[in-house]
């Protein structure tokens, strides 16, 4: 039977996550009052904002009416990961939006950029207070260490499509075949946390070694990336005099860098991921 507990709103971890909601609300509204920005690095951090307040509050509400029982998943395992989340994206957004859309008298721009940076460190008192709650260590595969990197592979996968332009790889089949790396491993680890929050990995036999066998994959594919994207964007292509701020040269730059911080992550993982399934079949012989 459903009924309001008040320990969910009273409680550290219940004041924190009221205190994001309207962090991350304030943030959007303070940007929003500004107006429209024709850039997707504008459009990604209200994005992240909006995302955030809106998971974080319903996050509230259910446990507030203790709906969060009821629910076929590890709530444990899914709220710690989306601090997770929240933290990396809020840190983002804190970096991205006063770095290209703040001014010396834009006065509520650079209030949403505060507020962006006060949320994300109270998402990160979150993560600090869920590993520190009594009772344990939380389980579930997003709270672990490749769980956390498959969610930093899938938002570094974000920002490389943020910053992609069809007029860069059009026409270029190299680029179209990057292009293609990175959205085959995105829906692939998208996939994977889907099914691992969803408590789904047991009906596939061997999934560990699937994971793994995917990783390994996405660090090939990735490691081609890193070296056609910048090859073929860049030949005889020197940054134009009249790129501005943030062209699209500057964009292929970004990209270029995301692909190389990705390929480190997926690297990482693969890496964790072996020695840990070698270690569990060492355990049980």
């Amino acid at each position: 039977m459903i009924h309001v507990d008040l320990r969910a709103v009273t409680q550290p971890l219940g004041i924190l996550r009221l205190m994001a909601s309207v962090l991350t609300c304030m943030a959007f509204s303070l940007v929003a009052s500004v107006g429209h920005v024709p850039s997707p690095y504008w459009a990604w951090c209200m994005f992240t904002w909006c995302f955030c307040f809106f998971f974080t509050f319903l996050i509230v509400i259910l446990e507030f009416t203790t709906f969060s029982g009821k629910l076929p998943f590890a709530w444990d395992d899914f709220t710690t990961a989306f601090a997770v989340l929240a933290s990396i994206m809020c840190l983002a957004a804190s970096v991205i939006y006063p770095t290209f859309f703040t001014c010396d008298v834009c006065y509520r721009q650079m209030g949403a950029s505060v507020v962006s940076w006060v949320c994300f460190g109270v998402y990160v008192g979150e993560v600090t207070l869920n590993r520190l709650r009594p009772g344990g260590q939380i389980r579930g595969f997003l709270s672990t260490a490749p769980g956390v990197m498959k969610m930093l592979e899938t938002f570094l996968a974000c920002l490389i499509f943020t910053s992609l332009e069809e007029r860069q790889y059009s026409g270029t089949p190299a680029l179209q075949w990057c292009v293609a790396a990175y959205s085959l491993c995105f829906i692939l680890a998208v996939l994977i946390i889907l099914l691992s929050v969803a408590q789904l990995t047991s009906l596939f036999p061997f999934f560990d070694k699937l994971v793994i066998a995917y990783d390994v994959l996405a660090c090939a594919m990735y490691a081609t990336a890193v070296v056609i994207w910048p090859l073929f964007s860049f030949r005889d292509n020197g940054r134009p005099p009249d790129c501005g701020y943030l062209c699209s040269w500057d964009k292929l730059v970004i990209v270029s860098v995301m692909t190389i911080l990705n390929l480190c992550v997926y690297i990482l993982d693969s890496v964790y991921s072996v020695r840990l399934v070698l270690c569990s079949s060492t355990e049980r012989s």
